[in-house]
């Protein structure tokens, strides 16, 4: 096992993987910029190193200090987390040169998997369903709408680089398609660098399911049940949960083995998720595959009883899987809500500020991942989600109970955020029963 591990990251993600490190006897290094000071992880870890001012692209981004902060201090991994360098290929090299061993897949598999054209074109020739579309990246606006007009509108144009959102536009008809595919395409160029497009079936009102997968070095692959991730703003989560109520025992069953294929097929390694969409008629399809640990793994480690992070640092040190498949038993239901700072009655403004007074609730089956604590100040430099709320119980309508209640505790003052919102969907009774699809913020909220 490592001696030391380095957390290439922040907030709740950067306090989970140490609070994993320190339970497996790990030493852990954290970075930090300028704004994040007096943050949690610099305070739990066993040393912190200052990498850079508070922009991202001079700090958490910036690959030479961290792989020096990790020179210095002698550690001999890095944890990525989610977001930052977590997905980045050239960083994975870099680890790879100067004998740091990234607690992650391989360059080449997160270059393949996080190029969502040949992403798709891996996942056709490996008999996974794959949304009708180009298998070939599109590069001008007369490709494209050449290919559009033969899988028939509307369709959905996607950055092959793309994520979060960025880069994504429908195309309802010919006529508005060069308009969205531009606009599309100069997103993914100011977003990724990258103005390489693909196009496919515009799918409605589908549901958003990813199954969650582990793999080690000798070829083991398992997957731990799936994760409905349908409530979502502007392709933004914001509750998820698992199992999902829109798969019946026979479909959990194949979309399963449908990502342990995916994630053989490419030879997989560390945790990773497959991700697809479900339309009306049950049918399911890869969209695309993200080659890390995803901000919803709570829901997951309350159902399988497995750890995930625990997993990942296992994997990265050449250890087996802890789990075969028939020793996985998923059991009961979990949600989790992400808490923003944000105010939703300003078109969910971010917003920044100090933690006045903070009482974070607890129970059996209450998790709460977050790094805030009473007094400390919000930077505006990142990402605005603060906390995680996880509640877990015995079936679906146990669980949302359990989690109205859990939010009814919830004291965060001094910064407005989106917990009443949160609270409104949970009472919404398309969401009581159900009958959920991505598109269900657009109808009802906005």
């Amino acid at each position: 096992m490592f001696q030391k591990i380095l957390i290439a990251n922040r907030g709740e993600i950067a306090v989970r993987v140490i609070r994993a490190c320190r339970e497996l006897g790990i030493k852990t290094v954290a970075v930090y910029s300028e704004a994040d000071r007096e943050a949690l992880h610099t305070q739990l870890a066993d040393e912190a190193v200052c990498i850079g001012p508070a922009q991202a692209s001079e700090s958490y981004l910036n690959m030479e200090r961290i792989l020096s902060a990790t020179v210095a201090t002698q550690a001999e991994a890095i944890h990525p987390g989610f977001g930052f360098l977590s997905e980045n290929s050239k960083f994975v090299e870099m680890c790879q040169k100067c004998h740091v061993v990234f607690i992650g897949p391989s360059a080449r598999l997160i270059y393949k998997m996080g190029n969502k054209s040949e992403a798709r074109k891996t996942m056709m020739e490996a008999g996974v369903p794959v949304i009708p579309g180009t298998k070939e990246p599109v590069l001008d606006v007369e490709q494209a709408l050449e290919a559009a007009a033969e899988i028939g509108f509307p369709v959905m144009i996607k950055a092959s680089f793309g994520g979060g959102g960025k880069g994504m536009r429908i195309a309802e008809t010919k006529e508005t398609f060069a308009e969205q595919f531009q606009m599309a395409q100069k997103e993914a160029m100011n977003a990724f660098g990258d103005d390489t497009m693909y196009i496919e079936r515009y799918v409605g009102q589908p549901r958003h399911i990813e199954v969650q997968i582990l793999a080690d070095k000798f070829g083991n692959v398992v997957q731990l049940g799936e994760r409905d991730c349908s409530v979502q703003r502007r392709h933004q989560k914001l509750i998820e949960e698992s199992p999902s109520s829109a798969i019946s025992q026979k479909q959990r069953k194949k979309i399963g083995e449908t990502a342990i294929q995916a994630a053989k097929a490419v030879g997989y390694e560390n945790a990773g998720t497959i991700e697809f969409l479900l339309d009306q008629t049950g049918e399911f399809f890869f969209m695309e595959m993200n080659t890390r640990i995803q901000v919803e793994h709570p829901v997951t480690e309350f159902v399988s009883g497995v750890d995930l992070i625990k997993e990942q640092i296992g994997i990265a040190c050449g250890l087996p899987l802890s789990v075969r498949q028939e020793e996985i038993q998923l059991k009961g239901h979990a949600i989790e809500c992400r808490i923003n700072a944000e105010n939703p009655s300003k078109n969910f403004m971010p917003c920044p500020g100090t933690i006045e007074n903070m009482h974070i609730p607890g129970g059996n089956g209450v998790r709460v991942d977050t790094a805030m604590y009473t007094g400390y100040s919000i930077p505006p430099n990142y990402d605005s989600m603060i906390m995680k709320v996880i509640v877990y119980d015995r079936d679906r309508v146990s669980a949302i109970a359990k989690m109205r209640s859990t939010l009814g505790e919830v004291i965060i003052d001094g910064v407005q955020t989106n917990i009443d919102f949160q609270y409104d969907i949970l009472n919404h009774k398309d969401f009581e029963e159900g009958n959920i699809t991505t598109h269900f913020i657009r109808d009802h909220y906005e």
